[in-house]
């Protein structure tokens, strides 16, 4: 009995330290809510969509920046899918994957590692040497 509940247990704290589920993305200016992000992995393929944009000023906001040749181009930002092909690259790392930032339409490198037990998670993104880390917090 106490190895199948030790057993829960490690589980229970292998999937808190998995970058899936439901994330708060942060405002770098205000430190409050902006998004939620929601996190999916298939196949061993991480990837996440916009699921709410708290501003109500900005729920129908478009990918109007994204590139010509980038399908999300003027679709909207709620149900987009803003992060994609990350892979799982040590322990609670993902990385190798892109991430679109939505307002400016540019495309970063990105790197998410799952902190503090799986309540937060580092997004960061970089182009070349240049990069900024934001800390999302898990909503779920």
């Amino acid at each position: 009995m106490g190895l199948f509940a030790a057993g829960i247990s490690l589980n229970a704290l292998a999937d808190m330290m998995s970058p899936v589920g439901a994330w708060n993305t942060i405002d770098d200016e205000t430190q409050k809510p902006k998004s939620v992000v929601r996190i999916m992995e298939k196949d061993g393929v991480v990837s996440g969509a916009v699921e709410k944009i708290f501003d109500p000023a900005k729920q129908d906001s478009r990918c109007d920046e994204c590139a010509s040749d980038d399908p999300r181009k003027g679709k909207p930002v709620v149900g987009m899918t803003i992060l994609t092909g990350l892979k799982k690259d040590g322990d609670n790392v993902y990385g190798g994957g892109n991430i679109l930032d939505p307002a400016n339409g540019k495309v970063y490198n990105a790197k998410v590692t799952v902190i503090d037990g799986g309540k937060k998670l580092e997004m960061r993104g970089s182009i070349l040497f240049f990069g900024r880390t934001q800390t999302w917090i898990r909503v779920e």
